[in-house]
């Protein structure tokens, strides 16, 4: 089976980067650019990761998860959390609120790789 990951962030530029890395990962990717959606595409269909931004316009990444963690299969995903800023209480929160793991941008694909060990996800990646 092949996993499934679903990218939140504002940026299209962000989304673009993050899936190809997931891509190469052989994840099947999903994107969504704000909480709101991101909820919808849960609904329909439960990622098995996800990588959340923080900071987004209608429904920050922290609300989302929030709501995520309540809806039936919610607590399934690991989500990582992207955030720019180095604030050890965003970090707080969001690890409060259900994150697995956070990523710090700008990320690359050694830094995904090594959080996505982290959170038990192993050795999908192809061989470079």
């Amino acid at each position: 089976m092949m996993k499934t990951c679903l990218i939140v962030d504002d940026s299209a530029v962000i989304r673009k980067v993050a899936r190809r890395i997931f891509e190469t990962m052989n994840f099947k990717v999903g994107e969504a650019e704000d909480g709101e959606k991101a909820l919808t595409a849960c609904n329909e269909t439960m990622p098995d990761a996800i990588l959340l931004d923080w900071n987004m316009p209608t429904m920050d990444g922290y609300d989302f998860l929030r709501a995520l963690r309540k809806v039936p299969g919610g607590e399934k995903p690991k989500v990582l959390f992207c955030t720019t800023e180095n604030d050890v209480g965003a970090i707080a929160r969001a690890l409060h609120a259900g994150a697995d793991e956070y990523i710090m941008k700008p990320f690359d694909r050694d830094i995904v790789t090594a959080k996505l060990a982290q959170v038990g996800f192993h050795g999908e990646a192809d061989a470079a």
